[in-house]
Order: C-alpha cells, then sequence, then structure tokens
C-alpha cells in the first residue's frame, strides 16, 4: 500500500488538510476524501469538463490533476460558487434557461463559465461557445447553456 501524501490546500475558500495517495487524482480527493461531490466523473481522461474545477483561479480537469499538486494552492469547486447569499448569478441563470437535465455535466459548465466571466466580462456568443467547447452534454443540446452564460454575463456575473 503506497503511504499517503499528507496535504494542505485550501478549498472553496476554507484552509483543510487531506491524506491522498501519491497516484490518487484530484477529483478522487474531492469525492471520495473530501465528500465534495458536486464534480463529476464523466470521462477520466480529460474530455468532458464535467470534473472542471479552478485551481489557483485556472479552469482544469480534475481528473488530470493529482491530489498532492494542489499543496499550497486553492481550489474551487461547484460547491464553492454559490454563497450564503445565495446561488451565483449563473446558477440562477442556469435554472431559469432551463439550461441542464440529467446534471452530470452542470457543474463542469458552470465552473468553466464562471473561468471565461472572470477572465472576459462580456464575452461574444462565439466565445462563449469556443470557451466551453471543452464541456461535453448529452441531454440539453447547447443553446440553452449558452443562452444562460450570455445572461449572466448581462448582469455583470
Amino acid at each position: 500500500m503506497p503511504k499517503k501524501i499528507h496535504v494542505q490546500a485550501v478549498i472553496n475558500g476554507q484552509p483543510m488538510d487531506f491524506l491522498c495517495e501519491p497516484r490518487q487524482s484530484l477529483l478522487e480527493v474531492l469525492r471520495d476524501e473530501l465528500r465534495l461531490t458536486g464534480s463529476k466523473e464523466g470521462c477520466n481522461n480529460g474530455n468532458c469538463g464535467a470534473c472542471n474545477v479552478l485551481l489557483d483561479g485556472r479552469l482544469v480537469n480534475s481528473c488530470l490533476v493529482f491530489g498532492a499538486e494542489v499543496q499550497g494552492k486553492a481550489v474551487t469547486t461547484i460547491e464553492g460558487i454559490a454563497t450564503a447569499q445565495g446561488l451565483h448569478p449563473l446558477q440562477q441563470k442556469f435554472l431559469e434557461h432551463a439550461a441542464l437535465q440529467c446534471g452530470i455535466c452542470t457543474p463542469g459548465f458552470i465552473v468553466a463559465a464562471k473561468a471565461l466571466l472572470e477572465k472576459n466580462p462580456k464575452p461574444s456568443e462565439e466565445q462563449v461557445r469556443h470557451w466551453l467547447a471543452g464541456n461535453l452534454c448529452r441531454c440539453t443540446g447547447y443553446d440553452k447553456i449558452i443562452r444562460a452564460v450570455l445572461d449572466a454575463a448581462r448582469l455583470g456575473s
């Protein structure tokens, strides 16, 4: 049995310590060790975006990052997007535009869209479509998702 590694990181704004195996992915750590199950395992090879998180503000597929790599870093998952005051405007717009069905891809789309709007607060439709091209959805089609992101951008999210 491999020796576990002690990791200290800031997860959703909270300092956390956890133990993980050297080859354990951040996705596995989030779901299995920290019980943050919002990030989903879709493909486990970085092609679907269901496991997207922000790592020091940068969008990454958590299935492609080792848990040990987040030592001293900040991770934001879908659970860290809403605030005590309520849903993030992106989450609210996803609901209003019915931009979700089964929910497997939704957390990854919202995290990716948040990263986009932080980088480019007023993206064009083409820019939104390009940015979200790494996220796959098998249920809703993409138009409702794109409309939700554009509507959130209009709010200044």
